[in-house]
C-alpha cells in the first residue's frame, strides 16, 4: 500500500500547510500519517483557556477533529515545547522521528522548508531540519541501531517534499521560498482544507487571514522536491506519487 507521512510543528499546520493534498491522497487510496512535534501550548490565541495545560488539551482535541476531516490514518502529537524546537537536542528529536518513519514506512514524506513556510516560524524551520534528517537516516542501519529490534528494520523513503508557496505575507521578516517543482490540483478539497483549519477553534482569530490567503492561492498546493531516490532529472510534477514503487 502507498503511504505518505507529514511532519509538522503545531496543531493546525497539517490543515494550513498540507490539508488539501492529505485529503486528496487519502481519497486516492494512500494511507496517510501526521506527526506533530508540539501540542501548541505557546500559541498567542488561547481559546479562553486558563493555562497551558488546558490549552494543550484543547489543541489536541482540535488536532484530532482536523485529522478526522482530512481522514488521516495515523495522527500523533508529540510533547516537545512549542516555540522552543531550536533548543531541543537534535539527535533526540531525530531519533524519535526516525522510529516513526521506520514504523509507518512511507514512500513519500512532506514537511515545511527550512525557511519556515510563509510565516517563517522558527519551529517550522526546525521541524524541516528534523524531518529531513529522519528521511535520510531512517534507511541507514548505522543510525539509531538500537531501534532495529522486534521486527523494526531500516526504511528508505523515496521522496521528500517541502511545502512552498507563490506568495509571502506582508510585514514579516523576509523569507526565501523553494521553487515549486510539483503543483497539486486539490479542486474541491480546498473547502475541506479550510474546514479542517477551522476545526482549530482556539485559533479562530486567524481564520479570516488564513482563508483569504488560501483562496487567493486557489485550488493548488505547491511543493518542492527536496530529495528522491531516483537521481535522474525530474520533470515538473502534478502528482506526489509519480514514479513511486510499492
Amino acid at each position: 500500500m502507498l503511504r505518505m507521512m507529514c511532519i509538522t510543528a503545531h496543531p493546525d499546520d497539517e490543515a494550513g500547510g498540507f490539508g488539501g493534498s492529505l485529503r486528496l491522497y487519502h481519497d486516492r487510496g494512500v494511507e496517510t500519517c501526521v506527526v506533530c512535534l508540539t501540542p501548541g501550548q505557546a500559541a498567542s490565541h488561547r481559546g479562553g483557556t486558563r493555562n497551558d495545560q488546558e490549552l494543550v488539551a484543547m489543541r489536541r482535541r482540535e488536532f484530532a477533529a482536523s485529522c478526522e476531516i482530512l481522514k488521516i490514518s495515523q495522527a500523533t502529537v508529540l510533547d516537545y515545547p512549542d516555540g522552543q524546537l531550536h533548543r531541543q537536542e537534535l539527535h533526540k528529536v531525530v531519533s524519535e522521528l526516525t522510529l516513526h518513519v521506520r514504523q509507518f514506512r512511507p514512500q513519500v514524506m512532506l514537511a515545511f522548508g527550512p525557511e519556515g513556510g510563509v510565516t517563517g516560524h522558527t519551529d517550522h524551520s526546525m521541524a524541516s531540519t528534523f524531518a529531513t534528517l529522519a528521511f535520510h537516516w531512517a534507511g541507514r542501519d548505522n543510525r539509531y541501531p538500537d531501534q532495529l529490534t522486534e521486527g523494526i528494520t531500516p526504511h528508505r523513503s523515496q521522496k521528500l517534499y517541502f511545502a512552498t508557496a507563490n506568495f509571502v505575507l506582508p510585514e514579516r521578516q523576509p523569507i526565501t521560498l523553494s521553487p515549486a517543482t510539483a503543483v497539486i490540483e486539490i479542486g474541491g478539497y480546498l473547502e475541506t482544507k479550510i474546514a479542517a483549519f477551522k476545526a482549530h477553534t482556539s485559533q479562530a482569530p486567524l481564520w479570516p487571514l488564513f482563508e483569504s490567503h488560501v483562496r487567493q492561492r486557489g485550488t493548488r498546493e505547491l511543493f518542492h522536491l527536496a530529495a528522491h531516490t531516483d537521481i535522474s532529472p525530474m520533470p515538473q510534477e502534478t502528482d506526489l506519487m509519480a514514479g513511486i514503487k510499492e
